[in-house]
């Protein structure tokens, strides 16, 4: 199974497949919107441990969504490199309009 995609364009029609909710892709564009915030925090204040924070706010957002509306496991647990690059292709893919947000 790890290896069931041979590139990125390959995985992310699954990636998107995987978050046909809505309320789950909200969740996911929340979460990465609080990660950039979190972590321009960490820089500007130079406070290293806002970085732990924007890998929680990341992936809990993200995770409600997949457990509690999607009904299924993140992509991360079996295609972690993959599934963190999906994750902001669907952001950008949100802000241009090109998925329903």
């Amino acid at each position: 199974m790890a290896n069931r995609f041979a590139s990125f364009s390959e995985f992310y029609p699954f990636y998107l497949s995987e978050h046909s909710n809505r309320t789950s892709r909200r969740l996911h564009f929340i979460g990465s919107c609080g990660v950039l915030v979190l972590l321009a925090l960490a820089v500007i204040q130079g406070r290293p441990w806002l970085l732990l924070a924007a890998l929680v706010c990341g992936y809990g957002f993200a995770w409600v969504g997949h457990f509690f509306f999607e009904k299924n496991r993140p992509a991360t647990f079996k295609h972690p490199l993959y599934s963190l690059v999906g994750d902001w292709v669907m952001f950008k893919d949100i802000l241009t309009g090109k998925i329903r947000f």
